[in-house]
C-alpha cells in the first residue's frame, strides 16, 4: 500500500508540473505574433475563452469520471499493475515535458481542426524531435495508457481509449508544417519516424 501511495502521488506531482509548464507555453504564445493559420479552429487558439471552455469542460469531465473501475485484482497482481503502468506512465510524461521543453517559444496548441503557427516559426528538430516528429503525443499516449494502471478510475479508462486520436491532430500539424517549411520539412520526414523510433536513414547526396 505505501508503494501504491508514493507512486500515485508521484505521478500526480509530474502530471501537475508538466500541466504547468504547457499552461505557461501557451500563455507565452499568445504574446507572439500569429503566423500560418489554417483550419476552421486556427483562430481560436488565441482566444482566453476557447481555453476556459475546454478547460472547464476537461477538468468537469475528469473530476466526474473519477471514480475507481469495479476491478478486483490481487496484491500479485496490482504489482505488476503498478509495475508496468509505472514503465509506461513516468517515461511517457518525463517524453512529453522534454519535447515541450525542446520546442521552447515554438510551442502553442493546436486542434485536430485547426492549426496556427507563428511569424517567424522555427522547425525543431532537436532533442526528443531528433528520434521523433511527435515525442510530446506519443508520451501523451504513453501516459494515457500507463496511467491507467496505475490510477483506474473512468477517467483514466477514457484517456486511453481517446488517446490514439490524437494521430488526427498530428496530421493537421504535419500539413501546416509542410506549407510552411516546404522541402526542409519533407527531408525531415525523410530522417525521422513519426510514432516508431528507428535506426538513421542515410541521406542520399
Amino acid at each position: 500500500m505505501t508503494v501504491d501511495l508514493v507512486i500515485r502521488w508521484l505521478g500526480g506531482l509530474l502530471a501537475y508540473l508538466t500541466l504547468g509548464v504547457i499552461l505557461y507555453g501557451l500563455w507565452r504564445g499568445m504574446q507572439r505574433q500569429p503566423g500560418r493559420t489554417t483550419g476552421r479552429t486556427g483562430a481560436w487558439l488565441r482566444s482566453p475563452l476557447f481555453y476556459l471552455i475546454t478547460s472547464a469542460l476537461f477538468f468537469g469531465l475528469c473530476f466526474l469520471g473519477w471514480k475507481p473501475l469495479a476491478w478486483q485484482v490481487s496484491p500479485a497482481s496490482r504489482a505488476w499493475m503498478l509495475a508496468v503502468g509505472s514503465l509506461l506512465y513516468f517515461p511517457g510524461m518525463l517524453l512529453v515535458l522534454w519535447a515541450r521543453l525542446a520546442l521552447g517559444k515554438n510551442y502553442f496548441a493546436s486542434t485536430g481542426l485547426g492549426v496556427q503557427l507563428f511569424a517567424g516559426h522555427q522547425l525543431v528538430t532537436g532533442g526528443p524531435y531528433a528520434i521523433l516528429r511527435h515525442p510530446m503525443y506519443a508520451g501523451i499516449i504513453l501516459a494515457a495508457f500507463g496511467s491507467l494502471l496505475l490510477y483506474t478510475p473512468w477517467t483514466t479508462l477514457f484517456g486511453a481509449c481517446f488517446a490514439p486520436l490524437i494521430r488526427v491532430r498530428a496530421w493537421r500539424e504535419e500539413r501546416a508544417l509542410e506549407a510552411e517549411f516546404g522541402e526542409q520539412w519533407q527531408a525531415y520526414c525523410y530522417r525521422v519516424p513519426m510514432w516508431v523510433p528507428r535506426l538513421p536513414r542515410k541521406i542520399n547526396p
